[in-house]
């Protein structure tokens, strides 16, 4: 953020052309105390006329040089007055400050035809033509040497803003992210267990009148999978609450056998395949099969019904996992998985975030078939 002086320019303007013309007061009553004689009004309105233009110094110093020459002239014909020597010097100043350096040898050429030419028909000694080329130059190189520092700030300021809102860009996908992270897994978490439930609950209630002994024990792997969720839940929450939460372990390939159970405890008919053997496959590799699997077998026990026969095939190989999870659909008419859901969309982000893909559509008759493809780095590659 600029100064005050470089937010309001108009009020330094006029400070400047206030002080040059009480310069020239002092200059002109210092004088008169030698000589004996005051200035005139003549004189002090010459000061004024010369010292005013620089009020648009900053706006049009072109134009400002110019009309100060041109003033600056006139008034030391007929009145002497000292801001008609400064006076263009300011003006100088202001050109090479905030005009193209193109500007900078007509108006020095013009400033000392002008000037030292009248400084010379005066008859004025050397040293003070030599004093004012002095003084031309120092308004010279004080005029771009501030513009130069004046560019290299604004690019300072410039980068500055670009790198605060490349951050806030960053914060913000990065943002994005975490939260479509947390609602696949809240959406996985959830949706799993109550599926479970759900099928689960409507068993027992199916058999309460022919085997209420089993219905109870039903009832029980329901409360059961209700805990299991509350405990995926709480670990999720405590994440979001603190950085410092106790970090329990994430479900993962040793967890697929329980999943399977789970889901055949519901009524689900589930076979389970696996070939080959998993590479040393980096962090959340595990992960994202398992929440892939148990998306697909939530689908299926939703969509499928209890007395479908649902296939999951697992193939392992040192750097990616395929993925195959199909149901024969005899449960019920066969349906759109997740279409106006989360299921998947998160499966899809999932298989990406690890440079696969996800297909899921229609399979033979009335079925649902899921197929992924994943690509892991493993711990040696990062």
């Amino acid at each position: 953020m600029r100064s005050w002086p470089g937010r309001h320019p108009w009020v330094v303007d006029t400070v400047v052309a206030v002080l040059a013309f009480a310069v020239s007061a002092m200059a002109l009553v210092g004088r008169s105390e030698v000589t004996g004689t005051g200035p005139t009004a003549r004189t002090w309105l010459a000061s004024v006329a010369v010292c005013l233009p620089l009020v648009w110094r900053r706006r049009a110093p072109v134009v400002v040089f110019c009309v100060v020459m041109a003033v600056g002239g006139l008034t030391d014909s007929v009145a002497d007055t000292p801001a008609s020597l400064f006076c263009p010097l300011f003006a100088v100043y202001a050109v090479a400050r905030h005009r193209p350096r193109v500007w900078l040898v007509p108006v020095a050429v013009a400033f000392e035809a002008v000037i030292v030419g009248t400084l010379i028909a005066n008859d004025l000694e050397n040293q003070d033509v030599i004093a004012v080329t002095a003084l031309l130059a120092a308004s010279v190189f004080l005029g771009m040497n501030l513009r130069t520092r004046r560019a290299y700030l604004d690019q300072l300021e410039e980068r500055a803003a670009r790198l605060e809102r490349e951050r806030d860009q960053q914060a913000r996908l990065a943002a994005a992210g975490e939260r479509a992270r947390i609602a696949r897994e809240l959406h996985d978490i959830v949706a799993h267990n109550l599926t479970v439930m759900v099928a689960l609950a409507e068993g027992a209630a199916a058999t309460v009148p022919t085997a209420p002994d089993r219905a109870v024990d039903v009832m029980d792997k329901v409360a059961a999978t209700g805990r299991l969720a509350l405990v995926e839940m709480r670990r999720m929450v405590g994440v979001l609450r603190t950085d410092e939460a106790p970090r329990g372990p994430q479900p993962g390939l040793a967890d697929l056998d329980p999943l399977v159970d789970q889901v055949r405890a519901a009524g689900m008919r589930v076979e389970l395949t696996r070939r080959g053997e998993p590479g040393a496959w980096g962090p959340g590799a595990g992960l994202a099969v398992y929440r892939i699997v148990q998306e697909a077998l939530t689908n299926a026990l939703k969509h499928a019904g209890p007395r479908a026969v649902t296939r999951v095939g697992l193939r392992f190989t040192a750097d990616g996992a395929d993925i195959e999870v199909v149901d024969d659909g005899a449960g019920r008419v066969a349906v759109t998985p997740g279409a106006d859901g989360h299921g998947l969309p998160g499966m899809a982000e999932r298989a990406a975030s690890f440079g696969g893909r996800l297909e899921a559509g229609p399979g033979a008759g009335a079925g649902w078939r899921v197929r992924a493809s994943l690509r892991f780095p493993t711990e040696d590659q990062g």
